[in-house]
């Protein structure tokens, strides 16, 4: 499967409590300028609220933390566009090529990576990256796997976004700091839409970079 539509985007991890927040969080979003995010199978919530977002055609939404088949299927039958995994399953990759979505299963080690390109897959999701080494790792990985984009996650700040993105074998970057949880719960989204268009000002994006792509 190819990068795109995420290529040159931050995507905001969220974690949904309740389905009905769903749609204001992408309102919030898109004010902000993102006009994607992955929701993550953490909580229940996550496939009815991938459903009340998915048809909408200014937001591109994935889901996260998915580590079944079942979580694929249900995922897809939502409207999840893409596949996001904190591992790599090779059971998870299958079911998601079999569903027609872009996969981004999780590495963590040289040997999951091996691994990952021996299925066929040239783009895939570092996490946890900063604990495994932060750009010195993705140096160490892409000296080896050159044909390899990744897609790092896992403890990126707002101070170290930028040199993530710059880095020429990183296609796009999950974060969750304009997503508090916290923010979600108590329905203060007019300040996820400040942190979110502070960061797409602070990444200096634009629009495309910052949206959908066909």
């Amino acid at each position: 499967m190819t990068v795109s539509p995420l290529q040159r985007t931050i995507v905001p991890v969220v974690v949904l409590d309740d389905e009905r927040t769903a749609e204001p969080l992408a309102d919030a979003l898109t004010q902000g300028g993102i006009t994607c995010a992955e929701i993550t199978f953490r909580t229940a919530a996550a496939p009815s609220a991938i459903r009340r977002i998915a048809a909408r055609p200014d937001f591109l939404v994935g889901a996260g933390t998915v580590i079944t088949r079942d979580q694929v299927d249900a995922a897809v039958d939502a409207g999840a566009r893409f596949i996001v995994s904190p591992g790599f399953g090779l059971d998870v990759v299958t079911r998601a090529r079999e569903r027609g979505v872009m996969v981004l299963p999780g590495v963590a080690t040289p040997s999951e990576l091996h691994a990952a390109v021996r299925a066929g897959l040239t783009a895939v999701k570092i996490f946890p990256v900063e604990q495994l080494g932060g750009l010195a790792f993705i140096d160490a990985l892409s000296a080896t796997f050159p044909e390899v984009r990744f897609f790092p996650s896992g403890g990126i700040r707002r101070d170290t976004a930028r040199s993530y993105l710059d880095h020429p074998a990183v296609f796009a970057i999950g974060a969750s700091w304009m997503v508090s949880r916290i923010d979600i719960r108590g329905g203060r989204f007019d300040r996820i839409t400040r942190a979110s268009r502070a960061a797409v000002t602070a990444l200096q994006l634009d629009e495309a970079d910052a949206g959908v792509r066909a």
